[in-house]
């Protein structure tokens, strides 16, 4: 009977392994890509910039016709690459870390197997002590009862460890599938459709872009004190390349 039981165990105790490390593979690869995907867009918003600054020096070549559309373009386009700039941020702050602090959750929860592993085994093992003094030794009450106690001994053991990763990862469970679900949520702002929508709407006011002429000077400012984070040339493909096997080294430590 105990036996069985000791089986049972075994398998629930495979299942949260095996949940455990589909959590840590997948996981794993959602934070390296996630974490490549920033850094691409942060470039693609660094390329952007220098594109907004070339047509206004071009703009300043220009007819006043043609300066003043080409400048109002770029105040536009300068505009769009704030909203590039809060997603990076956004994506790093609410998506990235919180990926790569799975690598910790992750870790003790494999130490949580582990003991429960060792308790088991030790349970296992008085378990088979107990059944070879019995069968050596019938008639010798005095082993026979210190094997007993030895292996109730272990049995509560286990059965602490065991319900403890219960609890555990039960709690895990219940934190990825939140985490999972507030993901989608914090890319963005709550406003962020409406800010987008004012966006579009300037872009087709032909009022909106006449206006926006006036505020030329403040789009050099704006680019100039724009936070960078990840400032890379567009050569740096084989550092992303090392730069990904550093994000998933240090999931997994």
């Amino acid at each position: 009977m105990l036996r069985r039981s000791l089986e049972n165990r075994d398998a629930q105790t495979r299942q949260l392994q095996d949940a455990v490390t589909n959590v840590e593979k997948h996981f794993g690869e959602l934070c390296q890509i996630f974490a490549a995907y920033v850094r691409k867009t942060a470039r693609l918003r660094d390329k952007a910039d220098l594109l907004v600054n070339e047509i206004n020096v071009y703009a300043s070549t220009e007819t006043p016709h043609l300066k003043q559309g080409l400048k109002n373009f770029a105040d536009e386009f300068a505009k769009l690459q704030d909203y590039r700039q809060a997603e990076v941020e956004r994506l790093e702050a609410k998506v990235v870390e919180p990926l790569k602090a799975y690598g910790t959750i992750v870790k003790m929860k494999r130490d949580d197997l582990k003991a429960t592993l060792t308790a088991r085994n030790r349970e296992a093992k008085q378990l088979t002590q107990l059944e070879r003094t019995r069968q050596r030794n019938p008639s010798d009450r005095h082993v026979i009862s210190q094997a007993e106690t030895e292996l109730q001994r272990a049995t509560m053991d286990a059965t602490r460890t065991t319900r403890h990763l219960e609890e555990t990862i039960d709690n895990f469970e219940k934190q990825k599938i939140k985490d999972i679900k507030v993901f989608r949520h914090s890319l963005y702002p709550q406003d962020y459709s409406s800010r987008l929508d004012i966006v579009r709407a300037n872009s087709k006011s032909p009022l909106q872009r006449s206006l926006s002429a006036k505020c030329v000077s403040g789009t050099g400012q704006v680019l100039t004190c724009r936070l960078r984070k990840d400032q890379q040339t567009e050569d740096d493909d084989e550092e992303d390349e090392d730069l990904d096997v550093t994000e998933e080294e240090n999931f997994l430590k």
